[in-house]
């Protein structure tokens, strides 16, 4: 039965996969797959094999955009690879960074869709927040970017090719794992990751590749909102930390706030977390909750939330969130003293859950506002029009 206000993810409209200079973007690529464009392309086996092991090592070690940058390979191949290949990365619309230190870019592909990704820095770690879809399919009501239609999906390419500009933008290469600033990746950015698992398995392959990006997969995170017949394939196949968007504990509550409920519902959802590979209590699932005033933040909610993950002997811990407002959204965030106290129930049990701080509020980065500036215009660029007309006038 079709959910309302839900849009199940087949059919979504399928990425272009040439560029319009009709050359091959080589970002995304598997080797085996650059071996075989290479071969494609006209170059002889054995070479195309030497060629794209040096190519890996250019792009995801050494972070190098331009052929001309790899010493190893004849200057006189240069143009060859030139021609008919690229090493892309996203175009950067906007860059934005937040009074805390938390950077936002605003995104576009060579067709011209938007999307955003945003940059997380802590003490001991920083965070990459990277999206997998333009925009999203899933109408949760208390998040932005779910006030977006869903475009499509993003190509592996894609979202590989946000951590690499990120770390182009950190001055992180040649990749190591010492000193790293970006040193964590959540799947949580615009889209449901599990609506586009091929590309975001394929990506995460290639950021954890120990001769390249190297990310252990112990520091990647993949948030989704409770797509239970892929969540067992997702820690198969890929075999990350898991996130999960709970918000609620009841039935009403969460068919309200996260739709996709009223098809898998909690106890499918608890089940699938029960069942993920991998889980235990050096890896615990985290439960997302978004703090609703009056909507989900109650004592007895909290209570009930410990009970759930006891029925289901979940190794888990709970991140708090606070509400980010945004102009016209329905709910409000709950009280400090609330959001306190349901904290303390769930810490009192023995599950830890501790209250994120909210991050990039300044530049609409926070959880659960990312949303284009194709659709959206920030505060800034408001100020700056406003200032360009009053300069006008004067």
């Amino acid at each position: 039965m079709p959910i309302p206000g839900h849009i199940d993810p087949v059919p979504v409209p399928r990425a272009p996969t040439l560029r319009a200079d009709g050359r091959t973007d080589l970002i995304g690529l598997p080797r085996e797959a650059i071996r075989a464009a290479l071969e494609a392309a006209g170059m002889e086996p054995k070479q195309a094999k030497l060629r794209a092991k040096q190519l890996w090592h250019w792009m995801y070690n050494r972070g190098a955009t331009e052929f001309t940058a790899m010493t190893d390979i004849s200057k006189s191949q240069h143009p060859w690879f030139a021609e008919r290949f690229v090493i892309g990365r996203p175009e950067v619309v906007e860059a934005q960074v937040s009074t805390d230190g938390t950077r936002k870019w605003l995104l576009r592909s060579p067709d011209g869709q938007d999307y955003e990704m945003v940059f997380i820095p802590d003490a001991d770690r920083g965070t990459l927040c990277v999206s997998s879809q333009v925009g999203c399919t899933l109408n949760c009501r208390f998040c932005h970017t779910g006030t977006m239609r869903l475009v499509r999906n993003l190509t592996a390419g894609e979202i590989v090719g946000q951590v690499m500009l990120a770390r182009d933008g950190l001055g992180e290469w040649p990749s190591q794992p010492e000193g790293r600033m970006l040193t964590n990746i959540v799947m949580m950015g615009m889209g449901e990751p599990l609506y586009n698992f091929d590309a975001v398995r394929d990506a995460l392959k290639l950021v954890m590749d120990g001769d390249g990006l190297a990310l252990s997969k112990r520091r990647i995170t993949l948030s989704t909102s409770g797509v239970v017949p892929m969540m067992a394939r997702a820690g198969a196949e890929i075999g990350v930390n898991l996130a999960v968007s709970l918000h609620a504990v009841t039935k009403e509550v969460r068919d309200e706030i996260v739709p996709i409920n009223r098809k898998y519902g909690i106890p499918e959802l608890l089940q699938a977390c029960a069942d993920y590979p991998g889980a235990n209590n050096a890896r615990r699932i985290t439960f997302e909750y978004v703090m609703l005033r009056d909507k989900n933040d109650s004592d007895a909610d909290a209570h009930e939330l410990v009970r759930l993950i006891r029925q289901y002997r979940l190794p888990a811990k709970v991140n708090l969130i606070p509400f980010n407002p945004w102009p016209g959204a329905p709910y409000e965030c709950s009280t400090p003293e609330r959001i306190r106290s349901f904290s303390s129930i769930i810490f009192e049990a023995g599950i830890s859950a501790p209250v994120r701080t909210p991050r990039g509020r300044d530049i609409d980065a926070a959880c659960g506002q990312l949303k284009t500036a194709s659709e959206k215009k920030s505060r800034a660029e408001l100020d700056r029009q406003a200032e360009e007309k009053l300069a006008a006038l004067g």
